[in-house]
């Protein structure tokens, strides 16, 4: 789940403030530096100033933050320098709220710090401002500096340079090169008063009051309007996150979805922040066009067909709102047709993230079948095995786990006794007829890859007389990752080597049933946390014992998650070379929609066994 926004960056500015980043040798007890904006934001991402105090260094306000726990106001110098690569705006610290406004000329002495968005263990990049301001009005009513127009051409195609290896591969000490990639022309604008025209919106409007746009109207360009993450090295570099400056008691933030246009000019200072980097912090804010998106539903299975889906419910227990257990139910009668078997994640147990011990979800489950049941669809049994208690991670005390629902009307389910937490699951039978030895049974669990993870959730089930294998997965997450604005570059992505181990297990595992019976039906589905072209993904397919469904559909189709405005893929479906002539459909029906009861899209598989 996101961290509350206002203690997170209240935390963030007083540990910056307390630890700023100094310049060797330098005291702000020193004589004041006389300078001006460009001189504080130097070439690089960190001030040659940096520790030193400034006095009255002068420009115009150009937008204020009087809420929220980092207030304070930036200003821009009216006699800019002739170098692209030193910005002319800076924002300053107040702690309260800014007694200036918009057009005030001001002169300004304080002193000269980086602050880290997230802290230093974040690998953010740092923000130059100016800290314990003395500010001094010289007038009022002043003409705004000419804003800067962000657009397709002004963007570079290139996302970042490399970092330098003598300084932990940081960027921060590189000299900006604006014209050649696209991070570095956002930092060279940082602070300044920068202005985008009609926008296509690539991240609807989050509970935050925040949304993401492209300037670049064609970069990869998905059927629905979202911008697609293809890979490591195509970050699409006209992502920008827009907020608003105007408190949204005085004018609501709009509620706007992915294929919306954000019309007409969006202005105000550029903002770097620990929740997705540079940030148009809008005195104006454009028009959102409704551009009518819908959320899809799939076909109907036919006779033959068994149709299997997986979808991550987002930490259901009881005591959410009826209306999302309704909605969720929804999606899987409307839209997903009502599947024969739905494989479910972040299933909470009984009394959700209170943490008492309770590790029991039958009546979170009870709640959303019977949801279910008065949408219209299937009474379904489920199978599930309770965890141990606070061992598989996600919301502390909400004990998160994998469920199979299923229709008994369509599919039966193959009980064998003896599964729990601890014992692992093995595979038995003789040669050409593969069985597990608990049904339900966890995969490994005991095995270091799973510590405060989830355990995949084995079941064997028969329709219409075959055998078919579903391994229920939700992988550990990316939390603790670095994001693609990192100073590091190429980012490091620390999670991604425990799902490689994990997803090794459920390899390993689906090897054994193919060991057995080659022609076994295998699915291996659910919230694997990473990319189709991940390596994540490369192990679990790893010997060609299983294959991304994903593969089979159209690259602009291949998505389950929006973040950062990047529409990219989570949710997997992964079938054994015996699964055949099948129907694969990725349901869009949450993640790019600002009104969403999971911030994921369920995946659906069509087949006969």
């Amino acid at each position: 789940m996101p961290v509350p926004r206002s203690a997170a960056v209240s935390a963030v500015v007083a540990a910056a403030l307390g630890a700023g980043l100094l310049a060797a040798g330098s005291s702000a007890a020193a004589d004041p530096t006389v300078a001006r904006i460009h001189d504080i934001q130097g070439t690089t991402r960190t001030s040659p100033l940096a520790g030193k105090q400034v006095a009255e260094v002068p420009g115009v306000v150009t937008g204020v933050r009087t809420y929220g726990s980092s207030k304070g106001f930036w200003f821009q110098d009216t006699a800019p320098d002739d170098n692209p690569a030193t910005s002319e705006g800076v924002f300053v610290f107040t702690g309260s709220a800014p007694t200036v406004a918009v057009g005030d000329s001001v002169k300004v002495s304080g002193t000269v710090t980086e602050y880290v968005p997230g802290g230093l263990s974040s690998g953010n990049q740092s923000l130059t401002q100016i800290s314990k301001p003395t500010v001094t009005v010289v007038s009022s009513g002043n003409p705004l500096p000419a804003p800067v127009a962000v657009t397709a051409r002004t963007v570079p195609d290139r996302y970042t340079p490399a970092g330098d290896p003598a300084a932990g591969n940081s960027v921060n000490g590189l000299t900006l090169q604006p014209k050649k990639y696209a991070l570095d022309y956002y930092e060279s604008l940082e602070g300044m008063n920068v202005r985008i025209g009609t926008s296509r919106i690539v991240g609807a409007t989050d509970p935050y009051s925040e949304l993401w746009v492209t300037v670049k109207g064609r970069e990869n360009r998905t059927k629905r309007g979202g911008t697609l993450y293809s890979s490591y090295d195509d970050q699409n570099t006209g992502r920008l996150q827009i907020q608003s400056l105007v408190p949204s008691a005085q004018q609501p933030f709009p509620k706007a979805n992915v294929g919306d246009t954000l019309t007409g000019a969006t202005e105000g200072p550029l903002d770097f922040n620990q929740f997705g980097g540079y940030t148009i912090t809008a005195r104006t804010l454009g028009t959102v066009k409704d551009n009518g998106l819908k959320r899809e539903t799939t076909r109907k299975q036919r006779t033959g067909e068994l149709a299997v889906a997986t979808y991550n419910v987002e930490n259901l227990d009881p005591s959410d709102p009826q209306a999302k257990f309704d909605a969720l139910a929804d999606g899987v009668v409307t839209h997903l047709a009502s599947p024969d078997i739905v494989a479910l994640e972040e299933i909470q147990d009984n009394n959700g993230a209170k943490n008492d011990g309770t590790v029991d979800a039958s009546a979170t489950i009870k709640k959303f079948t019977d949801a279910i049941v008065a949408k219209g669809g299937p009474a379904y049994q489920w199978r599930s095995i309770d965890p141990e208690n606070l061992k598989d991670g996600g919301e502390p005390g909400g004990n998160i786990r994998q469920v199979f629902l299923f229709n008994p009307a369509r599919v039966s389910f193959t009980d064998r006794p003896g599964g729990d937490a601890k014992t692992a699951v093995g595979v038995t039978g003789t040669k050409g007829r593969a069985a597990l030895t608990l049904s339900p049974g966890r995969i490994d669990p005991a095995n270091p890859a799973w510590a405060d993870s989830r355990k995949p959730l084995a079941g064997e089930f028969v329709f219409k007389g075959q055998t078919v294998f579903v391994i229920a997965n939700h992988f550990a997450s990316k939390g603790g990752d670095e994001g693609l604005v990192s100073q590091h570059q190429p980012v490091p992505r620390s999670s991604e080597a425990k799902r490689l181990l994990q997803a090794q297990a459920v390899n390993g595992f689906v090897k054994q049933l193919l060991a057995v019976d080659k022609h076994a039906r295998v699915l291996a589905l659910g919230d694997i946390n990473d990319f189709d072209f991940s390596g994540t993904t490369k192990a679990l397919e790893d010997g060609g014992a299983l294959r991304s469904a994903f593969r089979t559909l159209p690259k602009k189709e291949r998505y389950s998650y929006v973040y950062q405005g990047n529409t990219q893929v989570l949710d997997q479906i992964l079938t054994s070379p015996a699964v055949r002539g099948f129907d694969y459909d990725s349901v869009h029906i949450n993640a790019e929609f600002a009104d969403q009861n999971s911030d994921h899209d369920p995946q659906v598989i069509r087949f006969r066994p």
